[in-house]
């Protein structure tokens, strides 16, 4: 089944818990959160106090993506608040294979993603480290973004390398997901899809959820 991770960057914080609560109900199994730090990206939103305190909310999977430079420096902070998966960027980090093994070392599942301007083929030396990589269908750092269709060839080559590879490792896919997209991608080779604006932008998000999966079934 298709893992279906709504982003909380698109939700209400003053109403937070209820946002959160709509999503376990329709069924969602990750919340998607998105770490900005003003540098990598031009948004800036929350740190490891912030998901600790949503911890408490939820015994969802919290996937966590990093869009912040140097995030060597901040992968122990978000483990130790409730990050489930951890995910960062290739392009923030020079040392994204030493990461990748610490952060499996930490107990958590280690994720690698990729803007829309870098190949997959850079992929090729870790691949094999990686128990995720996220592709982003747009350019990271604001939700509502529209979604950028050169991501559907590159899940598809994503899959080709992940199927010869490291067959366990999910492929995700973040920026512009939506009822109208989602089952193309999981047809190019899409495991989870973030879903932010497309969810928490309906009156019921709930509903909004279920009826993407029975779309997808």
């Amino acid at each position: 089944m298709t893992i279906i991770a709504p982003s909380i960057l698109a939700a209400d914080f003053a109403r937070i818990d209820e946002a959160i609560a709509a999503v376990q109900a329709g069924g969602a199994e990750y919340l998607h959160l998105d770490v900005m730090d003003g540098r990598f990206v031009p948004n800036i939103t929350w740190g490891p106090k912030i998901i600790e305190d949503l911890r408490k909310l939820t015994p969802m999977v919290f996937d966590a993506h990093l869009m912040v430079v140097e995030p060597e420096r901040y992968v122990d902070d978000f483990r130790a608040a409730g990050c489930d998966r951890i995910t960062f960027h290739l392009e923030a980090t020079p040392h994204a294979q030493r990461l990748l093994v610490h952060l499996r070392d930490i107990g958590a599942k280690a994720g690698l993603a990729i803007c829309p301007q870098t190949p997959v083929a850079l992929l090729q030396d870790v691949i094999e480290e990686c128990d995720t990589v996220l592709v982003m269908s747009v350019n990271p750092g604001f939700s509502g973004q529209a979604f950028i269709p050169r991501a559907f060839e590159k899940v598809r080559e994503l899959r080709a390398l992940v199927d010869l590879r490291n067959p366990a490792c999910l492929i995700e896919v973040d920026g512009g997901v939506s009822a109208q997209n989602a089952r193309d991608l999981v047809e190019a080779g899409a495991d989870a899809l973030v879903m932010g604006a497309a969810l928490f932008g309906k009156e019921d998000p709930a509903a909004e959820l279920r009826r993407v999966r029975a779309l997808l079934a």
